[in-house]
């Protein structure tokens, strides 16, 4: 039996649950189809630590980090449950980065965000825990760190408490115009350890694809020798990559930790160099700090991870944290298996052709968009535009047509 329903989404990690929670608030008719069972590890919003902070020169990007701000915390009273932790953040880079860094420094102040550039020397006062040089970008009132698991819980109870449905173990095998809508079809995972038979089958009237990872297998991959949906082919240039961070054993648990991001500079960044990309890193409490490179991962498929340690990259992780990160032990660690699934270009991709609205290309800095991104889903997909927001539903710098644009 064929169910009828106003809004699917697929996919059940932070942002097809953020917007199956912004169109559930808006009193939308919302199912939302999780491939795997609540909480697993096999996509890229698992976890108890993500970045928080406003550090952009893109207007879009900074807008989307303020917007993101307010509704955490709306999603935080709403839940009870506390997700966002302010600990303060630090930009800091080598001497070709200097200039970036004032330009960070004037976008925040164009948007009346706290913030100040301060000695190497006064930084490393404050956070005996890392090396700086240079000048340092200081955000105190607007970086922290997200708990990731409670995140995606928390969207998803708050969107069933508003009327939507969340089904975990289904996977989508195809998504199908029909004439009065769009066609879902679905099927049990097998290693999913739940299942709902009732929704093998359901026709929307606009469909929400938010699969991370799987994104090009469900729009643009090939079946039978036809492309699924040629309109989406530009998604064949999303890349997916196995990362690997750790974390790292503190040397004193009463060192102060901020969020951090350090960009060393093109002498030393690169392939072929010492380091092969800029770093992030966080506190993540009873775990130790989360240091990690940024997209420099194998190329995998998600279904066929080792979920097995890199270890040259994890050589070259301990050895930056060794030099950058005095506060933390490159000899007492555990590895973390994680995948980024990024455009050729790092921007996000978040449009909509014909019913079908797709959300994609977050790793790496998506997270802390969440709540806002969920917004500008739900706006794309019932055809509203929020007045008062400060990033539009279409942008240009997000459009799928780019991707496609660039192939030729």
């Amino acid at each position: 039996m064929t169910q009828r329903v106003q809004t699917i989404v697929v996919g059940g990690g932070v942002v097809g649950s953020a917007t199956a929670w912004a169109l559930a608030r808006r009193g939308a008719d919302v199912v939302l189809l999780e491939r795997f069972d609540a909480g697993h590890v096999r996509g890229a919003s698992h976890g108890a630590s993500r970045i928080y902070r406003t550090t952009y020169t893109e207007p879009e990007y900074l807008d989307l980090t303020l917007e993101a701000h307010g509704l955490w915390r709306e999603l935080e009273a709403a839940t009870g449950v506390e997700i966002l932790t302010i600990t303060g953040g630090v930009a800091s880079g080598g001497p070709s980065v200097q200039a970036h860094l004032a330009d960070l420094a004037a976008a925040l102040g164009s948007r009346g965000v706290p913030h100040a550039l301060v000695s190497a020397a006064e930084a490393a006062e404050r956070w005996p825990g890392l090396a700086f040089e240079g000048r340092v970008l200081v955000e105190p009132e607007t970086a922290g760190r997200l708990h990731a698991d409670r995140a995606v819980a928390a969207f998803q109870a708050d969107a069933v408490a508003h009327g939507a449905r969340v089904v975990h173990g289904r996977r989508v095998t195809a998504i199908e115009d029909v004439p009065d809508g769009v066609l879902v079809r679905t099927e049990p995972e097998a290693l999913a350890s739940s299942s709902d038979d009732d929704v093998a089958e359901l026709v929307a009237q606009r469909v929400v694809v938010a699969a991370g990872a799987w994104s090009t297998d469900l729009l643009a991959g090939v079946h039978d020798g036809v492309a699924r949906r040629p309109a989406f082919a530009g998604l064949s240039r999303l890349v997916v990559t196995q990362e690997q961070p750790a974390h790292f054993a503190p040397r004193d648990a009463a060192t102060p930790w901020p969020s951090f991001t350090h960009d060393p500079g093109a002498d030393v960044v690169g392939p072929g160099r010492r380091w092969p990309s800029g770093t992030y890193g966080l506190e993540t409490p009873g775990e130790g700090v989360k240091v990690g490179f940024h997209a420099v991962g194998p190329v995998v498929h998600p279904d066929r991870r080792t979920f097995q340690p890199d270890e040259r990259q994890l050589a070259q992780l301990r050895d930056y944290v060794a030099e950058r990160v005095p506060g933390a032990d490159p000899d007492a660690f555990e590895a973390i298996s994680c995948t980024y699934t990024t455009t050729p270009d790092h921007d996000f991709v978040l449009d909509r052709v014909g019913r079908v609205v797709v959300a994609a290309g977050f790793s790496g800095h998506g997270f802390k968009f969440a709540p806002a991104l969920g917004r500008v889903l739900a706006d794309l997909a019932d055809e509203t535009l929020t007045p008062d927001a400060p990033v539009a539903a279409r942008a240009d710098r997000f459009a799928l047509a780019r991707l496609a644009a660039a192939r030729r």
